[in-house]
């Protein structure tokens, strides 16, 4: 048998729907818009397409398995609390992040502006320089749900590395 690996990868991916009356809230800032994300936490989709991903990496299953949407305690949940909360029982299984890879996919509102703040609040959360931090957003040229409007999703990449002994 082989010795365990010292890296991981995983890959995340989170889609919501667009509602009126709720914020919309991305990479852990919220951004003016006339609509949000629905879901039982705050919805925000790239966080949670982060969150897969770590839980991945680390063979501890996703973020449903952690905080299922059928328990009261989660509910408007603030994300960036749920993401450290995976950071630390990612660490506690013995990885470390090395870095994370998002893309979001949306028509509107533009996401450039907001994307050094997404990034520094996700590195902060993470526990991880800003640089191993990328978020890019795209849209589907006018296809499908996310090109209608209808809704967000976004998708996530990272490395972990095995926490020295």
């Amino acid at each position: 048998m082989s010795p365990a690996p010292r890296l991981r990868a995983g890959i995340g991916y989170d889609v919501h729907r667009l509602v009126e009356g709720r914020r919309l809230v991305l990479g852990g800032i919220e951004i003016p818009h006339e609509k949000g994300l629905a879901g039982h936490s705050d919805a925000d989709v790239l966080l949670h397409a982060i969150a897969d991903a770590l839980l991945g990496a680390a063979g501890m299953g996703d973020i449903g398995e952690h905080f299922p949407s059928d328990d009261p305690t989660w509910e408007g949940a603030d994300s960036v609390v749920l993401l450290r909360r995976v950071v630390v029982r990612v660490a506690e299984a013995g990885w470390t992040v090395a870095n994370v890879d998002a893309t979001l996919l949306a028509e509107a509102p533009k996401i450039r502006p907001h994307v050094d703040a997404m990034r520094r609040t996700i590195a902060s959360t993470l526990g991880v320089a800003v640089a191993s931090v990328s978020v890019k957003a795209t849209t589907s040229e006018g296809m499908g749900f996310v090109g209608r409007g209808e809704g967000m999703a976004a998708m996530a990449i990272c490395a972990l590395t095995r926490t020295e002994e």
